[in-house]
């Protein structure tokens, strides 16, 4: 079982590093997990290249995610909310999927990736509503193959109760690793 995990806080000890911890002891198998703060990857620069020919033009650390996503099992966006929406980091370094998309749509090209299973993890200090930010990050999902994604973990009021303690989360994040770990039907 392989994981993608696309890891959205700029927090290396943060709420939502706290979740991403406990799912990757909970996970089976191997865990490719991207910190996109860190991460060498720019952003789609919408040169078109991948509207001509499957793949990108663009060669940073983006490649390596590719060719992990081809084999992948599974893929997992965590994010904190940043105005009800996923940070600007994950978004450019998902705006790198608009190869996926283009292979199909204007290149009639079928990629051979596995059929996944996603989830999403989201957290939020504040008052923020979480409604957007799962639509972007089911879009994502099923644009890098997922079929089917488990119903959001979300830990949203971590200005009073850390990711960490909120027992809701730490069970739901353990329903997460069940689900991800059992075979796709």
């Amino acid at each position: 079982m392989k994981t993608l995990i696309l890891n959205g806080s700029p927090r290396p000890a943060g709420d939502t590093a706290a979740l991403l911890h406990r799912l990757e002891k909970e996970l089976e198998g191997d865990v490719l997990r991207v910190d996109c703060y860190r991460a060498d990857i720019s952003p789609c620069v919408d040169c078109r290249s991948c509207m001509k020919t499957v793949g990108c033009a663009v060669e940073d650390g983006m490649q390596e995610v590719y060719s992990y996503l081809r084999d992948c099992h599974n893929v997992v966006i965590a994010s904190p909310l940043y105005f009800s929406e996923l940070t600007g980091r994950l978004l450019d370094v998902c705006s790198r999927f608009q190869m996926l998309y283009c292979a199909k749509a204007f290149v009639g090209a079928e990629l051979s990736l596995l059929p996944k299973k996603g989830g999403i993890i989201i957290t939020g200090g504040g008052d923020g509503r979480p409604e957007r930010a799962v639509q972007t990050a089911s879009a994502l999902l099923h644009t890098a193959g997922a079929r089917d994604i488990f119903p959001p973990v979300m830990s949203l009021n971590t200005n009073t109760l850390p990711a960490g303690e909120d027992m809701t989360a730490l069970c739901g994040i353990t329903r997460l690793a069940d689900f991800l770990s059992a075979k796709l039907t």
